[in-house]
């Protein structure tokens, strides 16, 4: 079968834009993640191939190195997280959660023996992270990433009961699962922006409007290797085709249409930005310049990166055809 993946961007003004510090990034970020051996070799090597450094200087294209070595490190941090609770029991990624938590808490608090390294990873991270960021980046990230850690230990409970929500109730919890909030303080890591002003009604809807279409970028790209190996019951294609009764190529056409109301929405609201008469209207205008630029960044990278076309990800983008793959025991061997 077939499946033609909808162009949800053909519309879009933001173009693609890459951190001038990427290379550089990229390579001491990505043998900083290495270095803690979260992966065996066979697993590590898939990882690499998906180059969530990428993401992250296609995403902070305007940050200076130490704001896009953040970024990077962010982007490796919340893969570790997702690869090993996507495994888990809702017990253990509750513990594993917490491990994450007290290590972004107490940074300068020595680990314990034999702990989870993912709570050594998200110590080391912010530990660097805090040198650069600004302490208000910092208060919102910490909010946020306990959001983005508590939804995940939910999606783990839904995946283990093999519960399919709704619509409605799948946005509420994939809106912290895709991690779009704390990454957005990323955006804001050399800002101060007060909480007056970015919870402007405005600023707010701008957001929320930029997590969705993250998420039906984000579902739309990765749907047929979640199917493959049975782990799409946390993805907007299944939530609507068991919703609406359609097929699979049925439930991506509706969700388009869903988009293309987000870009209609996005687009009115940008000429709307509110004004504060003071320099703070230009860091809300690089904070929602971010935004918009997140959702192109986003997409760019599911097709430059190998994690869901594998080596056929830029022929994939022009054509935006896909052959269902299917059903296999386990993970899907990224290998092939």
């Amino acid at each position: 079968m077939t499946l033609l993946i909808p162009d949800t961007l053909r519309s879009w003004p933001w173009p693609r834009q890459l951190n001038p510090h990427y290379a550089i990034c990229k390579a001491e970020s990505s043998a900083w993640c290495e270095g803690f051996r979260a992966f065996d070799a066979r697993a590590q090597k898939s990882f690499n191939r998906c180059d969530f450094n990428l993401l992250a200087s296609l995403a902070f294209p305007l940050l200076n190195k130490e704001g896009c070595r953040v970024g990077c490190d962010l982007m490796n941090l919340f893969f570790v997280i997702d690869e090993h609770t996507d495994i888990a029991a809702t017990a253990v990624a509750r513990q594993q959660a917490d491990i994450v938590m007290d290590a972004l808490h107490n940074p300068r608090k020595a680990r314990p023996s034999g702990e989870w390294i993912g709570g050594k990873v998200a110590q080391e991270f912010w530990l660097n992270a805090i040198t650069t960021a600004t302490p208000t980046s910092q208060r919102r990230f910490l909010a946020t990433f306990r959001s983005y850690l508590n939804a995940v230990v939910q999606q783990a409970e839904d995946r283990n009961s093999g519960y399919i929500r709704d619509v409605d109730s799948y946005f509420q919890v994939r809106r912290d699962t895709i991690g779009a909030k704390p990454s957005f303080a990323i955006n804001e890591i050399h800002l101060n922006i007060p909480d007056e002003m970015i919870t402007h009604p405005v600023i707010v809807r701008l957001t929320n409007l930029c997590i969705d279409a993250l998420i039906i970028g984000n579902d739309l790209c990765s749907y047929n290797v979640e199917q493959a190996r049975g782990d799409d019951g946390h993805n907007l294609v299944t939530i609507v085709m068991h919703q609406h009764n359609l097929d699979v190529q049925g439930a991506m056409n509706r969700i388009l249409c869903l988009h293309d109301n987000i870009v209609d929405e996005f687009c009115h609201l940008w000429d709307r930005i509110p004004t504060f008469c003071g320099p703070v209207d230009r860091e809300i205008r690089t904070y929602t310049d971010g935004l918009g630029n997140w959702i192109r960044a986003n997409d760019q990278w599911s097709f430059e990166g190998e994690r869901y076309f594998g080596k056929e990800g830029l022929q994939t983008q022009r054509t935006r055809r896909v052959t269902l793959l299917p059903r296999i025991n386990g993970h899907l061997d990224k290998e092939k």
